[in-house]
């Protein structure tokens, strides 16, 4: 016979979620406003689903079961697959690469969350959302800086 969650639990699965969502929202605008690949809609789904994925491994296996390493690792693999889509290969040269790198982010984001390791999710969701914003400068810097071969 299945138990039915109590109210305060029921909350707290809701505040997580919403957490994570609101987390991962700032990376996905971001995202977004220069027409990538994955953005406002998949970023924070990730984080939830991360999360989610998170707390239905707590209720069933407990917090403390050795079995929570393989839900990470399950989830690890899981989001690195969603992010190797967003990857493609022209010619010599590999794009999506920092969509990819954001999304995996973003699912130990939401993972963190639903572990209730709010700082790390903070600091993950701050780190992502400036690299990716305030690297766009730096990297046409560098790109910026580097002449064309000649090929005679």
């Amino acid at each position: 016979m299945m138990m039915m969650p109590s109210l305060w639990e029921t909350l707290s699965h809701i505040v997580s979620l919403a957490l994570a969502y609101a987390l991962a929202l700032p990376v996905g605008w971001d995202r977004e406003k220069d027409e990538r690949s994955a953005g406002i809609r998949t970023f924070p789904l990730v984080a939830i689903a991360s999360c989610g994925f998170v707390l239905v491994g707590i209720a069933i296996l407990g917090r403390t079961s050795p079995a929570q390493a393989r839900l990470l690792e399950g989830l690890i693999t899981g989001v690195g697959f969603i992010g190797g889509g967003a990857i493609l290969k022209h010619g010599g040269k590999a794009s999506g690469t920092a969509t990819a790198a954001s999304l995996w982010a973003t699912g130990a984001l939401g993972a963190a969350v639903g572990y209730g390791l709010y700082d790390i999710a903070a600091v993950l969701s701050l780190t992502t959302f400036l690299t990716l914003h305030y690297s766009r400068p730096l990297k046409r810097a560098s790109q910026d800086q580097v002449e064309p071969v000649d090929r005679q």
